[in-house]
């Protein structure tokens, strides 16, 4: 399966925020990937669901909306209803996770759950099967453009024994940090999905950076 690649919308020009949207839609970029940020789970504020509601409107792509908030069984109707394709929430942020994702997937969107770097792959032994998406974060999550943290390839290499003897039908997320100097390594390691901010949108050719980011490992990832 080739992997998927989806720009960080945290990272865009939001004084041209139609224009950045719809760049998704001309590229290669498979996903549009929203950080949702609520000061308190993570030290910063974004945006949440109108943001999501005004990328629906532009996005014909999924919309992978990354709940990176407290209490976050509060929203997800909300969220889904925005137009979220695919929602994520923290498990250490959910202390009833098997609920909150069967809230999610009764809303009719897929379920992910994202770990901080801190967070062992053994906390998703009791739920694998029950999810679409692991998203690992391989920065604090709460700001873009930080360094990636390089025990994530060991952590993925985990995450992806775990998927294979489980046999569970789950994509494999990496956020934080990714770009064309790691980007082979993370796929190595078992990723199936690049969330990229920083080294799509802030390059000198966004289009051209998505491309580059989707070849690789093509002859390697045919027979994996």
């Amino acid at each position: 399966m080739k992997h998927k690649v989806a720009p960080s919308l945290l990272a865009a020009d939001f004084t041209r925020l139609a224009e950045e949207i719809q760049f998704i839609n001309d590229s290669e970029a498979d996903w549009l990937h929203l950080d949702v940020m609520d000061g308190r789970f993570v030290p910063n504020i974004t945006f949440g669901m109108l943001m999501v509601d005004a990328a629906r409107k532009i996005c014909n792509k999924p919309l992978d909306v990354h709940l990176m908030i407290e209490e976050p069984e509060k929203y997800i109707s909300d969220f889904r209803k925005a137009g979220a394709d695919i929602i994520t929430v923290h498990i250490e942020a959910c202390p009833h996770l098997h609920r909150t994702l069967q809230q999610i997937r009764e809303t009719g969107a897929q379920a992910g759950v994202a770990l901080n770097p801190h967070t062992p792959v053994s906390a998703l032994e009791d739920v694998i099967e029950d999810l679409d998406l692991v998203c690992v974060m391989s920065v604090n999550p709460g700001f873009g453009g930080q360094k990636f943290i390089y025990n994530t390839l060991p952590k993925l290499r985990r995450l992806k024994d775990l998927v294979t003897v489980r046999n569970a039908q789950v994509l494999i997320e990496v956020d934080g940090g990714v770009g064309l100097q790691n980007a082979e390594k993370i796929l190595q390691a078992g990723a199936d999905v690049l969330v990229a901010g920083s080294s799509v949108y802030k390059a000198e050719d966004p289009a051209d950076a998505v491309a580059r980011l989707k070849d690789i490992g093509g002859e390697w990832q045919r027979f994996a």
